[in-house]
């Protein structure tokens, strides 16, 4: 229900709740009684100060309107409010008085004295304009019209009229108001509320200062234990002194302890690095002979398993190769001696002889033995023995196919020579046997035979003399064996 009533503050239009429209007397009580009373005289005297009359909703609202429209000059009071506020300076509510109706002291609810019919006529008039649409304003009504014919609306004005201005007299707000502005006055009022309180905790902590200050006045010292404890106190001071000087020595003294000690750390510092960069070059040096040890010993390994290789090879055996074929022995695949229907060269046969005389002489050299009576000379298909004791003489031993005249004096000469040959073989065998007895030849030597076989070509059959030239062979394989894996190999 639209009463046309405006906010005092913001002259917006205001919807009155339905609660306050027809307002029942026990209500109205209730609101009465929590209103605070009536300015007395002081409040009055003070009220005549301008900054003093402004109300709290006042300055909120500036500073609302500040913060929204700076540097906007237009007053948050209505022109209703600022001759309220003169009024209320001039004369007191509570020194003012109007002259009611019996009837109308009748009907309301508390001695409250309530607004003339001029100030309510006032109201309506102040309450009629707003800023969007303005609303129109209630035929005015004399006193006496009212209660003679009264009606609803009228009745609900009333009752609303007498609560405003109520509200308007016991505060220094003027009423109704919007829920805006009511937020702006309540944010306001608290902190004006907080501020008085820290001013009020502010007072607390001085009154109780000031109280110790009298407690310890009242408690006054004489002159004599006033000048004992000047006296005390001064010597408290000059040992204070005396103790700041001293820690004033000490830490002159420690801050030369700590350069010393910086010096010394830098010092430190230089030597470990130093030490470390030695470290370092030494580590390098000590990893690069290692590496080379390695190496070394690697090296080492692989030549001791080649001459492991090497020693368990003979080189002997590969240079002189004995073995057979058939009937005949064989040196390097040359056979030695010949046998009726297997014709064998007598190049080959030399050959043969010529191996077999460097055999002799390399295992007699090898064992470091000289033969006594002869020097052998290998040259191949045409080696010789030289005799150098007694008829000094050269013999040949090869052999000659030729059919002449001269060969009988040739052969001859080439049967001394193998005879020469075997009893240089028995010296050299009999030489291995005293060195080693557990040597055993095969084949025995006597003279020109070995193993009862001769070893002469004349007037002996060719497979006696191939079967003596074979056992000639196996002794020098004996003899061989022994000085390369014997005792004095």
């Amino acid at each position: 229900m639209s009463l046309g009533l405006v906010c005092q503050q913001c002259k917006e239009p205001l919807q009155i709740d339905g609660s306050l429209v027809d307002l029942a007397p026990s209500a109205y009580d209730m609101i009465v009684a929590t209103l605070p009373s009536s300015p007395g005289p002081l409040a009055a005297s003070h009220s005549s100060d301008p900054h003093a009359a402004e109300s709290p909703l006042k300055s909120a609202r500036q500073n609302s309107t500040a913060s929204n429209a700076p540097g906007k000059s237009k007053s948050p009071l209505s022109l209703r409010a600022q001759g309220k506020q003169a009024q209320r300076s001039a004369l007191l509510p509570n020194e003012s008085f109007v002259l009611l109706q019996d009837s109308v002291v009748r009907t309301i609810p508390s001695p409250t004295p309530s607004p003339t019919r001029a100030r309510k006529s006032t109201l309506k008039s102040h309450a009629g304009p707003t800023k969007d649409k303005p609303a129109d304003p209630p035929p005015a009504r004399t006193v006496e019209q009212d209660h003679a014919n009264p009606s609803p609306l009228s009745h609900h004005l009333r009752s609303t009229a007498r609560l405003f201005n109520l509200l308007s007299t016991r505060t220094d707000i003027d009423h109704p108001l919007c829920a805006e502005c009511t937020q702006i006055l309540l944010t306001n009022l608290q902190r004006q509320l907080d501020e008085t309180k820290k001013e009020r905790d502010g007072y607390i902590a001085f009154e109780k200062e000031v109280r110790k200050e009298r407690e310890r006045e009242s408690q006054g010292l004489s002159k004599e234990e006033a000048e004992r404890k000047i006296e005390k106190l001064i010597q408290e001071e000059a040992l204070a002194v005396e103790q700041l000087k001293e820690a004033e020595r000490e830490r002159e003294q420690l801050d030369f302890e700590l350069r010393q000690l910086e010096i010394n750390e830098k010092a430190l510092e230089a030597e470990e690095a130093e030490f470390w960069r030695s470290y370092n070059d030494h580590l390098l040096v000590a990893e690069q002979q290692s590496s080379q040890l390695a190496s070394l010993r690697a090296a080492y390994a692989a030549g001791l398993m080649t001459l492991e290789k090497l020693e368990r090879t003979n080189v002997y055996n590969d240079a002189f190769c004995i073995g057979h074929d058939g009937v005949f022995g064989t040196i390097n695949g040359l056979r030695l001696g010949r046998v009726p229907g297997v014709p064998v060269e007598w190049a080959e046969i030399n050959a043969a002889w010529g191996q077999t005389l460097l055999l002799l002489y390399t295992i007699a050299r090898k064992l470091d033995y000289t033969f006594e009576h002869y020097r052998l000379v290998p040259m191949g298909s045409f080696s010789r023995i030289e005799k150098t004791t007694g008829d000094k003489a050269n013999y040949e031993l090869y052999g000659s196919g030729d059919l002449h005249f001269g060969r009988l004096l040739h052969n001859r000469r080439f049967d001394i020579a193998m005879v020469a040959f075997l009893d240089c073989l028995k010296h050299l065998m009999d030489h291995i046997k005293s060195q080693d007895a557990t040597v055993d030849f095969p084949h025995q030597i006597l003279k020109d035979k070995i193993g009862d076989v001769s070893v002469k070509l004349q007037f002996n059959q060719e497979e006696a003399w191939t079967r003596s030239l074979r056992h000639v062979l196996l002794a020098l394989k004996i003899c061989l064996k022994w000085a390369t894996n014997g005792a004095n190999g």
